[in-house]
């Protein structure tokens, strides 16, 4: 058992666990808030609650795949969940004041890649479970985006004789869907915070095996929840109105795409990045009325973001690993 050297791991997992409901409350309530749908303060007060609820409501599917499928188990040492760590909170800190909506998620997945390989090779990397994240990752948004642009399209047919009216129906339902959205993002990027926090145990052998006490739910929920309230509002006005004006029809249609593929895979146990997804959604809601209604490079400026993460986090994470531990 080394306390000692679990301190630097607390202290970076509960910094990633802040910058994660920070990007998180923008990519819940983004679409809510440019509708108009939901009040901002009251928007940013669900996302906070809901996403500490998530992991407690649904499970930890996502932080067992995370702390049992991507590292061999000699590679779980503290040097590596450390270095890990700090290529995800540096290039997340990053991210956020520039204002670029890039994938917390991929930041932690390159940042703990990254390290891996810098302590032994390609050896310390579990090939199958690295397939799994990469595959569910890359996926997912995909699926936001054409989910999103079939739904609204459906929307359209099935209420073409309504009257402007209906986007009080839209608007309440939005509020439905932002809670439902709210625990399926806690459920899935909060458990990234339970997993670090379990693997930090293990590492210092304060626990035999990947095991995840209550304390560590809990207070992953408080961190990611207190990020959340103090809110992303340099996200929220990217993804909510730079793409294009965003109506009550496309914010429904974008949450509850989101949400159910956010939903379905914390259920599975598949980390994805919530915000990508949502991103995604926005854009695939959007282009339900015309393709040339989204503004496509702005799109390209954050795709760029999401391409550049994962490299760019592993390797401030391989600078780390030898900076603090081989230097």
């Amino acid at each position: 058992m080394d306390i000692s050297a679990f301190i630097p791991i607390l202290l970076l997992t509960l910094a990633y666990g802040y910058l994660n409901g920070l990007h998180g409350s923008a990519i819940i309530v983004a679409t809510s808030i440019s509708s108009r749908a939901i009040h901002p303060r009251l928007a940013i007060l669900i996302a906070a609650i809901t996403i500490g609820l998530g992991p407690v409501v649904l499970g930890v599917a996502v932080a067992n795949t995370i702390g049992k499928e991507l590292l061999v188990a000699d590679a779980i040492q503290p040097s590596v969940i450390v270095s890990g760590l700090v290529g995800a909170v540096v290039w997340s800190a990053v991210t956020f004041w520039a204002k670029i909506p890039s994938s917390i998620s991929q930041s932690l997945f390159g940042g703990l890649i990254g390290a891996a390989i810098a302590y032994d090779g390609m050896t310390a990397i579990q090939s199958q479970g690295l397939i799994k994240i990469l595959t569910a990752l890359f996926l997912s948004p995909v699926l936001g985006l054409i989910c999103a642009f079939f739904l609204v399209r459906l929307i359209y047919a099935l209420t073409v004789n309504a009257t402007p009216h209906i986007n009080r129906y839209f608007n309440r339902l939005q509020l439905m869907v932002t809670i439902v959205m709210g625990l399926a993002f806690g459920a899935n990027d909060g458990q990234k915070i339970i997993a670090m926090f379990a693997l930090g145990l293990l590492s210092t052998q304060m626990t035999d095996s990947f095991v995840i006490p209550l304390w560590i739910i809990v207070i992953s929920g408080c961190t990611i929840s207190l990020g959340a309230l103090i809110g992303g509002w340099r996200l929220i006005k990217t993804l909510g109105g730079k793409f294009y004006k965003i109506r009550p029809v496309h914010g429904f249609g974008a949450q509850l795409s989101a949400g159910a593929i956010i939903l379905g895979s914390a259920i599975v146990g598949a980390p994805i990045s919530g915000t990508q997804v949502v991103t995604t959604s926005i854009l695939g809601a959007g282009s339900a009325d015309r393709i040339q209604k989204v503004r496509w490079h702005v799109a390209q400026q954050i795709l760029i973001g999401w391409i550049l993460t994962i490299p760019l986090s592993a390797l401030i994470a391989t600078i780390a690993y030898h900076g603090l531990f081989r230097g």
